[in-house]
């Protein structure tokens, strides 16, 4: 029998490629997961209202504090060992969380779990990266991350409303298990390990980044319950002098998590940017409907799963032409495309109100995100990779990743505080359609933002890039 994970033996890419999907799935499925599923587990586990919010928070504030350094350890100890180790923690993390009798328990391991997500997830993208060849075998790739990306937030949803209304919120998390072991199983088969190189790891970095982040979320997020007061202010302070601290912390430090070097690319900064942006207005869209589904249009968690679905429709199939489409149109023409679709779908959904109908007013609009995010999405994480040598890779994939969890904590966040503005005096069903479309107001605002980034940084340096390109071709043949 031949081994697999020989060195000189050639990759399998097809399962090097399936391993990264379903590990990428399962990261993402338990973010949105336990949206559909809240109200049951507020009556479980006892939460209180204000300390329900900490269930989604908890997870993704460690995903993205711990994504920088998650990417440096897979770089210094080589990937599949990380992989290893961070599909283990993930899904010891699943079982704990399924068995959970109590808030603290659950948000303890939520927490777990979201370290776990921060070591595996720059891990699968950097394999992505040094498994496929630049051009279009990677972009191929690359869109079936980003589609699994997509699809796997909308499932989430639905999946979560079915098990909590059929069965138990509990059996997303336990469903880990088998399939942790599975993908463990087979990356020690069919993954190479990459060689062990020399470094240090830059914790003060990653801590500095994660408490910043959490202190932006907890003063948007407190600003909504309690205004803007000292105490909010002071947090939201404290935020931006704990971010500013990790600059001056990269800035110095022999190996840092994020090198300042990857922002010197004009297209790599402006993908991170439209990134934060576009990602914090489809969580938002996520949540706020989910919201808006339950809490005025009435239905059951598992009918306001199911009504998801219409977000889920032309998502896959545009996402796996997306390599076909950018070699007649080009990745510009179609970026943009996709986010002019996510403007006017977000402008749509924010019309919703108390009596609106559910196909004009939701579920039409909800086929265009889809849309947007199946053509969106591969450019944005193809350009936030764009000409990384291989000892950068992870880092980069780091920053891809913590671009998107930015935007799914503290851009959520934002939406939050903003939506709250102007709501006071109401209640009910109408208190609810006020926020969801001031909220989605918000998130077109967002993705307009998201455009304008676009059009000045990744459109202009890709087209210089072709432009190269196209001047380097006639040298090599007159040579």
């Amino acid at each position: 029998m031949s081994d697999a994970n020989t060195p000189n033996s050639p990759p399998n890419k097809a399962a090097i490629l399936a391993i990264i999907l379903i590990s990428y799935v399962m990261i993402v499925l338990d973010i949105s997961v336990v949206l559909t599923g809240l109200p049951k587990i507020h009556s479980e586990l006892g939460f209180t209202d204000a300390g329900l919010a900490w269930v989604s928070s908890a997870y993704t504030l460690t995903f993205g504090g711990f994504l920088l350094l998650g990417a440096r350890a897979g770089d210094i100890l080589g990937r599949r060992r990380m992989f290893v180790v961070g599909m283990t923690i993930f899904t010891v993390a699943s079982v704990a969380i399924g068995a959970s009798q109590s808030s603290a328990w659950m948000l303890s391991w939520r927490a777990i779990q979201g370290l776990g997500s921060a070591i595996l997830a720059p891990t699968t993208l950097a394999l992505l990266q040094t498994t496929f060849d630049e051009g279009e075998e990677r972009v191929r790739a690359v869109s079936l991350y980003s589609a699994a990306a997509g699809v796997s937030a909308t499932v989430g949803l639905v999946v979560g409303g079915l098990l909590a209304d059929w069965l138990s919120w509990r059996v997303g998390f336990l469903i880990n298990l088998p399939i942790g072991i599975a993908t463990v199983v087979a990356s020690r088969i069919y993954i190479h390990e990459t060689s062990k190189r020399p470094g240090a790891f830059d914790l003060p970095g990653a801590v500095a980044s994660t408490l910043g982040m959490a202190a932006f979320v907890y003063g948007f997020i407190r600003s909504a319950q309690a205004g803007w007061d000292v105490v909010t202010l002071a947090t939201l302070l404290a935020a931006v002098i704990m971010l500013g601290a990790f600059v001056l912390i990269e800035r110095r430090a022999r190996q840092p998590i994020l090198p300042l070097r990857l922002f010197a690319d004009i297209e790599r900064s402006g993908a991170y940017g439209a990134r934060v942006l576009y990602i914090s207005a489809m969580v938002g869209f996520f949540f706020f409907t989910t919201l808006y589904l339950q809490q005025v249009a009435g239905l059951r968690p598992a009918l306001a799963g199911l009504a998801f679905v219409p977000a889920t429709m032309l998502h896959v199939p545009f996402a796996i032409v997306v390599p076909r489409l950018i070699r007649r149109f080009g990745r510009n023409a179609i970026l943009i495309v996709g986010m002019l679709i996510g403007i006017v779908a977000m402008a749509w959904l924010s019309r919703a109100g108390v009596g609106s109908n559910y196909w004009t007013a939701v579920a039409l609009p909800m086929v265009l995100i889809g849309i947007s995010q199946g053509l969106t999405l591969s450019p944005l994480t193809s350009s936030g990779v764009a000409r990384v040598n291989h000892a950068d890779a992870g880092a980069a994939s780091g920053a891809v990743n913590v671009a998107h969890q930015i935007g799914s904590s503290v851009g959520l966040s934002i939406l939050i505080a903003v939506a709250a503005i102007g709501s006071d005096g109401l209640s009910g069903a109408g208190l609810t359609a006020y926020r969801v479309s001031h909220a989605f107001d918000a998130g077109t605002v967002m993705l307009v933002a998201t455009l304008l980034i676009s059009f000045l940084t990744i459109v202009p340096a890709a087209r210089r890039q072709l432009q190269s390109q196209e001047d380097v071709a006639p040298t090599e043949c007159a040579a």
